[in-house]
């Protein structure tokens, strides 16, 4: 972490890492499958009823979605991974961070949800939006106590002041030019 992040914790180049879990359905050879979570989680013991754990798995991952509180702060978990979820296009990370949930149905036995930037989401193949980050709160200045200024009278575009009504003749039609001369 850069000195400048562990000064100014709450300043907006302080990104923490993102964030990514991931949920798996694992087959093993007693024709069994147990469902798997990269974070401390509680899991269903061993069953042959693989549409049930499937069934689990995408309630989990659902759960960890809803349960999760996108950071306005955190960095592009695929950055982490040098673009590796996106292989073949090279982005600059950027904007907004989003919660990103990717499940292949061709393997559809893996749910990954991270947190990523705007840039980077839509280069990710099996992925959709499930959540956003709430813009920062930006913090009101309280009011001075005394006399409050006055509103100044209409503005007029480009700084200029415009002559009271009916001063001046109204503008002559303009003409158009015909030909090609300038």
């Amino acid at each position: 972490m850069s000195l400048l992040a562990l000064t100014y914790p709450h300043a907006p180049s302080a990104r923490r890492p993102g964030r990514s879990w991931t949920i798996r359905v694992v087959g093993h050879r007693d024709r069994t499958a147990s469902v798997t979570c990269s974070s401390a989680c509680a899991m269903p013991p061993r069953s042959r009823d693989v549409a049930a754990l499937r069934r689990f798995a995408e309630a989990h991952a659902a759960a960890h979605a809803k349960a999760a509180a996108v950071r306005p702060d955190a960095a592009c978990w695929c950055r982490q991974q040098r673009c590796a979820a996106h292989e073949g296009t090279r982005v600059a990370c950027a904007g907004q961070v989003l919660l990103v949930l990717r499940h292949d149905p061709a393997v559809g036995q893996v749910w990954t949800l991270c947190e990523v930037c705007s840039a980077c989401a839509p280069l990710m193949t099996h992925a959709r939006v499930v959540a956003r980050a709430a813009p920062p709160e930006r913090t009101r200045v309280p009011e001075q106590p005394g006399p409050r200024p006055t509103a100044p009278g209409p503005l007029v575009p480009g700084g200029f002041s415009a002559p009271p009504p009916g001063d001046t003749p109204p503008d002559p039609p303009r003409r158009r030019r015909r030909g090609g001369h300038r």
